[in-house]
């Protein structure tokens, strides 16, 4: 069994104690998300930036699943955050030069699977490369989902499964980033031999992949806690994509107006972004989104808000993300905190800190992407 992400430990948990078989492996997860497993090692490693301890991780998977016969099976236990977990450079790329892409990537404001074509393209292991190393073994990936469509070639960059997009999706990515890659990473993504495996080669036909979780669950689940608590429900849906503050702004009009028609609640998930002009500032897609709703309400009565990330962690935070009520620009302008100017910074993280609404999950073990509610009374 091998393994990479955010749910990964506990993912290997529940295996080695459903499984009365043979059984050995290794699975890397992010700092802090650790926990015992059983029978399989757990390393943690730097995400979203990678450090060192992620490459080595992927390296030694590689390692385990080399060798394999007809007869073996492996077992990937694949969820969000694997694809900066396996950050194993491809030959004749430094961990530097991924960490200078990412870093960049991520202050670009690119969505996941942007992102995730640019890495699959830089990587020893991911898009379809784990399952070329196990061949000719079996290769059963279980997934847990954090991308908006649940695309399993696009969790934490697809190591078990086809790589549908190319070096020049890869190199279109960065250009329309405005990104400068390392010399080194623009003679790699020119290379054609540094394409991915595509659908169809017949060595990646012994691999099978399931989706076991899903984001949309997670609003499913929320829905029928509210409707049983008498609300009035409005689904978004999973997919919400964006701009975090330009979302806020949508989702304060309908909010506004759905006033006076009963108590409402608005959810939605998906993943949304925030291209970082501040340099100071720090924050999370979600606490981001939190401050422009706030402004946009403008300390509307009667409208709550709370949004997080479901793996506990917003951006590369500590917290899962905050919360918001009536009070919030009135206690903030108390406090001498500037609303307009900490969103202007994307210094949200602050804001909300002073404000003593962070919301403080600690790791959750899951990652099911975003997960945001209004409560309109």
């Amino acid at each position: 069994m091998v393994g990479a992400g955010k749910a990964a430990a506990a993912m290997a948990a529940a295996v080695d104690a459903a499984w009365t078989g043979e059984l050995s492996g290794l699975v890397v997860t992010r700092h802090g998300h650790g926990l015992a497993a059983g029978r399989i090692r757990v390393i943690e490693a730097g995400h979203p930036l990678p450090d060192a301890a992620g490459p080595e991780a992927a390296a030694e998977i590689l390692r385990l699943v080399d060798g394999l016969g007809p007869e073996d099976l492996v077992l990937a236990l694949i969820s969000g955050g694997g694809s900066a977990l396996l950050s194993l450079p491809a030959p004749g790329l430094s961990l530097a030069d991924k960490q200078a892409v990412t870093r960049a990537l991520l202050r670009a404001g690119a969505p996941i699977d942007r992102i995730n074509v640019v890495r699959k393209h830089l990587s020893a292991i991911k898009g379809g490369r784990l399952a070329l190393a196990a061949w000719p073994a079996q290769v059963v990936a279980l997934l847990v989902s954090d991308v908006p469509g649940d695309d399993p070639a696009v969790i934490a960059s697809g190591p078990t499964l086809p790589d549908p997009s190319t070096l020049a999706d890869a190199r279109a990515v960065l250009d329309a980033c405005g990104i400068v890659p390392p010399p080194a990473v623009r003679r790699h993504l020119e290379a054609p031999e540094s394409e991915t495996p595509k659908p169809g080669d017949p060595r990646l036909a012994c691999q099978r992949a399931s989706v076991i979780l899903r984001p949309a669950e997670v609003l499913a689940a929320a829905v029928a806690v509210a409707r049983g608590q008498g609300w009035r429900v409005i689904n978004l849906g999973d997919r919400v994509e964006g701009e975090a503050r330009v979302v806020a702004a949508e989702h304060a009009r309908l909010a506004l107006a759905e006033r006076g028609k009963g108590r409402t609640v608005i959810l939605s998930g998906g993943e949304l972004t925030v291209t970082i002009a501040g340099a100071d500032g720090g924050g999370g897609p979600g606490k981001e989104y939190l401050l422009a709703l706030a402004l946009a309400l403008d300390g509307m009565p009667g409208i709550t808000a709370l949004a997080c990330d479901t793996d506990g962690i917003d951006g590369s935070s500590n917290d899962a993300g905050a919360c918001i009520d009536p009070t919030t620009l009135a206690r903030a302008k108390a406090l001498g905190l500037d609303a307009a100017a900490c969103l202007a910074g994307n210094d949200s993280a602050r804001f909300f800190a002073t404000l003593g609404d962070l919301v403080m999950t600690g790791p959750t073990r899951t990652n099911v992407n975003d997960f945001r509610v209004l409560a309109v009374t």
